[in-house]
């Protein structure tokens, strides 16, 4: 059974930090893309960052660079995302998400095959 599994998310002021994690599970994670996607009240889904375990390469939105850090475990089977200087806009539900290096669905950044069910980032100004 596949599984990701989401922590982390809270309440935190403008300028803080918080780190959220997602262990995932069911799948061979050496041929995914491990990432995160939010979804802001109101919004549509952003893709956030994600890394692939086959490759190592990273992507990162446009609204994010120089402040979200994605990486993983060594085992790869848990992915992470710090984030710097939070701003009230980072304000979000973030879904892990994972991606088959064959998959057929089309492609959005950090699109996933696999969701997690999510954790709600809070930021007060």
């Amino acid at each position: 059974e596949v599984q990701l599994v989401e922590s982390g998310g809270g309440l935190v002021q403008a300028g803080g930090s918080l780190r959220l994690s997602c262990v995932v599970s069911g799948f061979t994670v050496d041929e995914y893309i491990l990432g995160w996607v939010r979804q802001a009240p109101g919004k549509e889904r952003e893709g956030v960052s994600c890394t692939s375990n086959y490759d190592g390469s990273t992507y990162y939105a446009d609204s994010v660079k120089g402040r979200f850090i994605v990486s993983t475990n060594n085992a790869k089977d848990t992915v992470y995302l710090q984030i710097n200087n939070v701003k009230p806009e980072d304000t979000a539900t973030y879904y892990c998400t994972a991606r088959w290096r064959e998959s057929d669905n089309p492609w959005e950044p950090c699109w996933g095959d696999y969701w997690g069910k999510g954790t709600l980032v809070t930021v007060s100004s």
